[in-house]
């Protein structure tokens, strides 16, 4: 067995909504299926009991080794405690080639997953040991080392609860919601409003105390301290007990509180000293309370109490504290809702002060302190108070937060009740954090669990703001990046600050940022996350949706301008125009709930989509008689279609129209493909809302020339003849074009043509068959992009496909796209026409323009010049 092309689908995709590992799996004839029952699979069952049942399908007797692959990688990961359940095995056309496809929930662990899996199977196959307590120990290692912690992932499912899309921006805790203009990022518990300012006052503690203090908020009395024997003195002037801690530190590191004696004192300040400057305060009496603000609210709060144990008169100290670790809640970091105890030199300091050794074995009912301070980070508990909190231990707080000037702020405040006002008590504020931990809150070691998550997302965006701006996904087989460059127009006539991505590259209120085939989804991702962007219009080809999914959970419009005949078939185990129907749905299965596809009603493919939309559906096509068309008027629904001389849009009774006269794009209404992207752009823009107003605008001002539309029918005159530049290169696109070079006229008409040798044969030669009805004269060229084929092996099938041309009078083969334009304008005479289909579409029409500026005669003398060089 040989697993090749593994792929991380990012993003909704062919196979299901889940991220997920594709592979692609070639097993040898003796291997290629493995009966039930099979000693294999009593050996994987071995090591995964858990393993799903996996059954023959149809009529066959026994289960391709692939499929095995798929549902140990699926199995390995679910031990390993990540929450999966999708996987997918496919036969190709090929024999004993399958696509396997596994969800994961982080990246990283899906493809180890998949290695592991792959020589467990070697293992079991061969009766080789496998080692499954460090396999899936690994994984349980990288998901930990990646997956989001708790603070950041609840605020996450809270975003992602609200409808809020989001996106990792690093490994970490860093985290962007939402899109363009509407997104917001986080750190943790840290939100981008957070100003680099008040989080530096928040990590100097004596700076940030004397700002408390005169801002009226009872604070411990304290400064920093240079030297040990500063520190004693002045913890001898405030009076013992005292804290000693790092001037700026988090966490709860390098801090030892209740220190009342010089060699106490001594420890503390070395731990302290290792984090930063010590700084050496009163001792407050009573418990560790952290109070979470929010805005202007308290939203949670918890009483934390330091790692202890409870002597039962048996064990030590050192195997209480093992028991209390075996816990499955405490772990090494923060991906556990508690820590695990550490017996270290400040827990032997607070050991000794108890008159303890780690092997002493306390008496029953003892309760050993391994530290005085709270922190969850150094293994304490958290107990939910929030109910408890006076109103003016709130009102502190969040006057604290301000001070600062902390949107969301951990407010330490140690008292001994925190149902009294701090002022009745020997109570205050000795700590404000700026990235505060929100373990204690979501998952308290007692009490109620606070939605803190929630809170920080309703801080982010108000109720009813789901952080999304208008994204229109566009894919077909012809005419997607004329109806993906029209629909970014419309939004820009209707005020829009737009975000546009295809296969020329990518533009933001158009001003090109990128160049080059865009129409993937890392463009679209960086579409999305410009901060300028108010609506998204992203083509979307098939080879982005095959190689990583979409950039998007969903989108407000859907458009599939066509399947027809095809494209790129055989590519990547699309080999039928059925496959390609499925593919390019994926994006009709992605509109939102309240959205819309708009599809082509005369393309029966693509029509079937519309049974596959969560949303609406708007139907477009010339033909107002087309039969899904009525049906769909008749329902009330929304249909865009050409009535007489005008674009009509019709919902029910309401009914908005544009004369064609209006839209130079279909010159007149004579270009049929170019009424379609019309119409198709019309509907897109209507199911995002915008004004009719402004797309009848839109339309009037959209020219479709070389420098707007590049390669999309430019029509140029040359020297009184016509020469029309277009990218088309596919069968259906040849007949779109004949149809609308038929509309113009021409006394002799020409033709300049290539194809990319990744199609299939048969798509070839039909492109030339349909062009040899239509011209007179047929210049070949041999394209750069050979991509496997045999040099003349193009020409050769473009010849073929001239066999028996009707109107064909002669055939040229030139070797260089530029130098075959050079033949073909040389031959011009005024009122000719020629069709030039670029492959260089820049250079091409940069070569035509040049050619169109200068004299009549400047084609036959560069030619002459070619020739003669």
């Amino acid at each position: 067995m040989q697993v090749t092309r593994i792929r991380a689908l990012r993003g909704p995709n062919l196979w299901s909504r889940h991220t997920a590992i594709e592979a692609v799996v070639h097993c040898a004839t003796d291997e290629t299926a493995i009966a039930a029952g099979a000693p294999l699979e009593e050996r994987l069952r071995e090591w995964l009991p858990e393993l799903a049942p996996v059954r023959p399908v149809g009529g066959a007797q026994a289960v391709p080794l692939a499929r095995w692959l798929e549902r140990t990688t699926l199995a390995l990961q679910a031990r390993a405690g990540c929450r999966v359940s999708f996987s997918r095995s496919t036969a190709t056309p090929e024999a004993g080639v399958y696509q396997i496809v596994v969800e994961y929930t982080e990246e990283k662990v899906g493809r180890r997953a998949l290695a592991l899996a792959e020589q467990m199977l070697a293992a079991a196959t061969t009766g080789a040991a496998f080692d499954i307590t460090a396999a899936l120990a690994e994984l349980r290692e990288i998901d930990e080392d990646i997956r989001l912690g708790p603070s950041t992932g609840s605020i996450v499912h809270a975003a992602v609860d609200r409808g809020i899309p989001y996106r990792r921006l690093t490994e970490g805790s860093l985290v962007q919601f939402g899109w363009g203009v509407k997104q917001r990022r986080i750190w943790a518990a840290e939100v981008d409003s957070t100003g680099a300012v008040a989080e530096s006052i928040a990590q100097d503690k004596d700076l940030s105390k004397r700002l408390l203090a005169a801002a009226g908020v009872p604070v411990p009395r304290g400064r920093p301290v240079h030297t040990l024997d500063e520190g004693w003195a002045v913890a001898q002037q405030i009076g013992l007990p005292v804290v000693v801690k790092p001037q700026d530190g988090n966490q709860g590191k390098g801090v030892t509180v209740n220190v009342v004696d010089r060699a106490h004192f001594e420890i503390a300040y070395r731990a302290a000293e290792e984090i930063g400057t010590p700084m050496v305060e009163q001792f407050l009496p009573g418990h560790d309370f952290r109070l979470l603000v929010v805005g202007e609210k308290l939203v949670a709060a918890a009483r934390r109490d330091p790692p202890h144990v409870i002597g039962d008169g048996v064990h030590t100290v050192r195997q209480l504290v093992d028991t209390v670790n075996t816990d499955p809640r405490r772990g090494d970091g923060h991906a556990t809702p508690l820590t695990r105890i550490r017996l270290d030199d400040i827990a032997l300091a607070r050991l000794q002060l108890q008159g303890l050794q780690p092997d002493d074995v306390p008496t029953p009912g003892q309760r050993v302190l391994l530290r005085n301070n709270a922190n969850l980070s150094t293994g304490g508990s958290a107990t939910d108070v929030t109910d408890d909190v006076h109103p003016e231990v709130a009102a502190r707080a969040v006057e604290a937060a301000r001070m600062i000037g902390l949107e969301i702020c951990g407010v330490d405040v140690v008292c001994e009740n925190i149902g009294v006002p701090l002022e009745q008590q020997r109570g205050g504020v000795v700590e404000v954090n700026a990235a505060p931990g929100l373990r204690m809150h979501l998952a308290p070691s007692y009490g109620k669990p606070r939605a803190v998550g929630e809170a920080i997302v309703e801080r982010l965006y108000p109720p009813g703001d789901e952080g999304r701006i208008p994204v229109v996904a566009v894919t077909g087989t012809n005419g997607k990046t004329t109806v993906t460059r029209l629909i970014a127009h419309l939004f820009t006539a209707a005020g829009y600050c737009t975000g546009m991505t295809n296969t020329d590259g990518v533009w933001i209120d158009g001003h090109q940022i990128d160049s080059g085939d865009c129409s993937g989804p890392k463009s679209a991702r960086n579409v999305l996350a410009h901060p300028d962007t108010e609506a998204a219009v992203l083509e979307t080809a098939r080879g982005g949706m095959l190689r990583e999914g979409l950039a998007f959970d969903r989108c407000q419009v859907a458009v599939v301008t066509n399947v027809g005949a095809g494209d790129h078939l055989g590519l990547n185990y699309i080999t039928t125009v059925e496959d390609l129907a499925v593919l390019k749905r994926v994006i009709v299965q992605n509109v939102a709930e309240t959205g819309y596809a708009v599809l082509n009603a005369a393309d029966p493919i693509t029509l079937a989509m519309a049974a596959h939309c969560p949303g609406e559906v708007i139907l477009f096509a010339r033909d107002a008689q087309l039969p899904a068309l009525v049906a769909h008027r008749a329902l009330g629904r929304r249909c865009v279609f050409i009535e007489g001389n005008d674009i009509v849009a019709v919902e029910g009774s309401a009914r908005a129209s544009v004369p064609l006269r209006e839209v130079p794009l279909t010159r007149g209404g004579a270009i049929g493909f170019q009424v379609e992207n019309a119409l198709a752009s019309v509907a897109a823009a209507w199911g995002c809302g915008l004004p009719f107003e402004a797309v009848r605008a839109g339309l009037a001002s959209f020219v479709n020339d070389a420098q707007n539309a590049p390669g999309r029918f430019n029509v140029m005159d040359m020297h009184g003849a016509t020469v029309i530049a277009d990218y088309g290169h596919n069968p259906d696109a040849m007949r779109a074009l004949v149809g609308a070079v038929d509309a113009m006229p021409a006394q002799r008409r020409s033709v300049v043509i290539s194809a990319a040798g990744d199609r299939r044969d048969e798509d070839i030669r039909e492109q030339t068959g349909i062009l040899g009805a239509a011209f007179d004269h047929v210049i070949l060229y041999q394209d750069a992009a050979q991509r496997g084929r045999a040099d003349g092996e193009v020409l050769g099938l473009l010849r073929e496909g001239l066999k028996g041309a009707p109107r064909v009078q002669g055939v040229d083969e030139i070797r260089g796209e530029f130098l075959a334009i050079d033949h073909a304008l040389a031959a011009l005479r005024p009122g000719d026409l020629c069709l030039v289909l670029v492959d260089q579409v820049e250079e091409a029409l940069a070569h035509l323009r040049e050619r169109a500026a200068g004299p009549a005669d400047a084609a036959a003398a560069a030619l002459a010049a070619a020739a003669a060089g």
